[in-house]
């Protein structure tokens, strides 16, 4: 089967499965995401929906956060882990949005990487999820395993995957595959021991890396 055929048929059993994919994260604006999206580096989607509520009420807006004492949010943001560069970053994010941007989140690529730690994972996600636009293929340790073990990319740079995925499917599917390939990653094929018995992908997937 040719990659493109798979990419294709991985999109349409992954579309049946997860018919409504929505981010585990917990939010309800643009701003929201952006910091859960931030917190959940190197860090769990249940801790992190743990903290932004905590973080929310004590700092309601993206003014409140730009103002906002720097030990005070590394104290709320602590449990997420590197909580002293998060805090710095959210920070400096919420500065430049008010400055540069009229105090809202803005809506491109070219845009949101410039805020602090904000990188091209974590504008998709925002893009895809808060807007309606796609722009990339946000790539996070699960995607990036999924790919390679489904013969979709044999990179192991995120931006050379991207660059390998975005051509596979439609921009219209960008930011569900990314919604899929994590749920799926979690679900059926985590790092350690994956579930290929059970895997509705079994026959079309190479198993590259799979031992």
């Amino acid at each position: 089967m040719r990659k493109q055929e798979r990419a294709s048929e991985i999109y349409k059993r992954l579309s049946q499965r997860y018919p409504a994919p929505e981010p585990a994260l917990t939010w309800s604006t643009p701003w929201e995401l952006l910091v859960a999206t931030a917190l959940s580096a190197q860090c769990t989607d249940e801790r992190v929906n743990m903290v932004t509520p905590v973080f929310f009420e004590k700092w309601p807006d993206i003014q409140d956060a730009a103002e906002a004492d720097i030990s005070e949010i590394e104290a709320v943001v602590r449990s997420t882990g590197f909580f002293r560069n998060k805090a710095k970053n959210i920070r400096a994010a919420a500065n430049r949005i008010m400055t540069e941007y009229n105090g809202e989140v803005p809506k491109s690529m070219a845009e949101l990487i410039t805020l602090g730690g904000v990188a091209r994972k974590t504008a998709s996600i925002v893009l895809s999820n808060a807007f309606g636009i796609n722009e990339g293929i946000a790539v996070d340790t699960h995607v990036k395993r999924l790919a390679f073990r489904m013969g979709l990319t044999q990179k192991t740079d995120p931006i050379q995957i991207e660059k390998d995925l975005m051509p596979l499917f439609p921009r219209e599917q960008w930011g569900e595959i990314n919604h899929f390939l994590v749920f799926y990653g979690r679900q059926v094929c985590p790092a350690r021991k994956p579930k290929c018995d059970e895997c509705e992908l079994n026959d079309i997937c190479p198993k590259k890396g799979v031992k």
